[in-house]
């Protein structure tokens, strides 16, 4: 009767140690762990330097991000710079592979793409004052390494007119408190229905922030794309406006 006792005092303790890990504390660890809050509210901008290889070539590329959503993807690929999910402030459009010719994202996309403005650096960082919802799902292993899950519930987006659930899976190392991976379902187009996931490592400091150096994409289940291998991060960087600017007329 004592041994029965004990297991489940133990057991009851154990239930109230999990439950106290709540969504919030493992996000402010996040933010402590990777160089403080402050730090994060502070930055203005990002622009990363990389380099992925696709079947032997090596193609370099330029990601540029602003706080007030002003963003660009510039691709230099046999010599000609390809710009790609490319918004200004009032334009969502990219570059035409085939004509090589700038294109407007249709009013639906920049919708969507709207909702996500104030994300930067980071989801969470204001995910609170932007009416967003966290909940942590409990632990759950990736690729071997134990991990916090939690549930972002983003605002619905567009799909073909109708509001559509709009929820982001996180993964959360259990020891250091940053992010491996993310995953989220694909909503529209030939990959509908596929979950896409997202991988993050290689964590090194730049200017006090710890920043992940490798990113890897793919479809749960199925191979990952070649890395996306991060070589410079320059933190608030000067961004001349017309590189971002739509080319109205050309």
């Amino acid at each position: 009767m004592k041994r029965k006792f004990i297991f489940s005092l133990m057991a009851v303790s154990c239930s109230f140690f999990v439950q106290a890990q709540t969504a919030d504390e493992i996000i402010a660890k996040y933010f402590e762990n990777t160089g403080g809050l402050d730090k994060w509210k502070a930055l203005q901008g990002m622009k990363t330097t990389a380099k992925v290889n696709q079947q032997g070539m090596e193609i370099p590329l330029e990601i540029i991000q602003l706080k007030d959503g002003r963003q660009a993807t510039k691709v230099t690929f046999q010599g000609k710079d390809i710009m790609t999910g490319v918004y200004d402030g009032k334009t969502l459009w990219s570059t035409n592979f085939m004509t090589m010719k700038a294109e407007k994202s249709d009013a639906e996309a920049t919708e969507n793409f709207k909702l996500d403005i104030g994300e930067f650096p980071d989801p969470f960082l204001t995910y609170k004052e932007r009416g967003l919802k966290i909940e942590l799902l409990g632990k759950e292993k990736v690729e071997g390494t134990e991990t916090f899950k939690i549930k972002l519930t983003k605002k619905p987006i567009k799909v073909d007119g109708k509001e559509t659930e709009n929820v982001v899976f996180y993964y959360f190392d259990a020891e250091n408190f940053v992010p491996l991976m993310f995953e989220s379902e694909v909503k529209s187009g030939e990959n509908k229905g596929i979950i896409a996931q997202s991988k993050m490592s290689d964590y090194q400091e730049v200017n006090g922030l710890m920043i992940p150096f490798s990113l890897a994409q793919g479809a749960k289940g199925g191979p990952s794309q070649p890395p996306l291998t991060i070589t410079k991060v320059e933190l608030n960087p000067t961004i001349d406006a017309k590189l971002l600017a739509y080319p109205e007329g050309k």
